[in-house]
This record gives C-alpha cells, sequence and structure tokens, in this order.
C-alpha cells in the first residue's frame, strides 16, 4: 500500500486558451497527474481572488491559475488584468503567512498542450514534497466552530 501524500490541487482556467490547451492534452493522449480539478472562467481577468483563498479553505493543498499568453486574450486585457491582481495577491499571501509557492500563475495557450502537462506534473511534485496545507484548514475550522459568537461580536447595535 502505498502512504504518499497526494495532493488535491484546483486549476482556475481560461475557457479560451488553458482549458483548450488542457483539452488537447487529453485528446493526445497526453499523460499527466490527475491530482488537479478544474475550474474554468470565461478569462482569468474574472477570476476572484478570494477564490483562491475559498479553496484553499475547502481543502486545496495548491492552485494554478492560468489563461492566455500576454497581447493574446480573447477579450484583449484581460490577463493583463490578472497579472495585476496576482502581483497585489502575493503581498497578501506574505502577510497571511501563505507559502507563495502553492500558487502557480501560467499561461498556457490552446496550442499547448504538453505544456499544460508539465505545469500540472511540475506543481504535483512541488506541492508532494511541500506536504499536506494545514494551516489554513485550522483557521477555517475555527470560523466555522464560532460562527455564531463570532457574528454576536461583529453585530452593529442600531
Amino acid at each position: 500500500m502505498n502512504n504518499e501524500f497526494e495532493p488535491k490541487i484546483v486549476a482556475f482556467v481560461c475557457n479560451w486558451c488553458t482549458y483548450a490547451g488542457a483539452d488537447l492534452t487529453g485528446t493526445s493522449r497526453i499523460k499527466y497527474a490527475s491530482n488537479v480539478k478544474i475550474v474554468r472562467f470565461p478569462c482569468t481577468g474574472r477570476i476572484d481572488f478570494m477564490l483562491l483563498l475559498k479553496a484553499f479553505a475547502n481543502g486545496s493543498d495548491g492552485i494554478i491559475v492560468s489563461g492566455c499568453h500576454p497581447n493574446d486574450c480573447h477579450y484583449t486585457s484581460g490577463n493583463f488584468h490578472a497579472r495585476r491582481r496576482w502581483i497585489l495577491f502575493r503581498s497578501l499571501l506574505d502577510f497571511m503567512g501563505i507559502d507563495v509557492n502553492r500558487i502557480r500563475f501560467a499561461w498556457v495557450s490552446a496550442a499547448e498542450g504538453a505544456k499544460w502537462a508539465d505545469i500540472v506534473n511540475d506543481t504535483v511534485s512541488t506541492i508532494r514534497e511541500m506536504g499536506p496545507y494545514t494551516e489554513y484548514r485550522k483557521a477555517a475550522s475555527f470560523l466555522a466552530e464560532n460562527e455564531v459568537e463570532l457574528a454576536k461580536e461583529m453585530e452593529v447595535p442600531q
């Protein structure tokens, strides 16, 4: 029996490029780790990075955010918006004590199925070496267990 840790990874991907690239990976029968669950968005510019924190709270050990290459966005500049948000989000991650290496930001076009497989395999390998992510789960369980008490503390008297 294999007791090796298998990470849970969520991928937030662009519909037009990365999702199509992941589809090409499958249709080309390129093998890659099955640890990744894909969430498809119209564009990486539409991804609210609070969803990434929510993914950690729901048990994800790592995250991939991937979309069209710069200047190749279906919506003209969505990937530039995502890149700017990512730069700011990294500061928030540092502040919260979340290792930035648990999140991978990449550009993958619809024609780069092999690149998608490499990114997935590399991310799974990196997260496997880092081990399970438990710190954010502790905070999430504390919030869930004390939701009523915390809500009372947050109430504003009328």
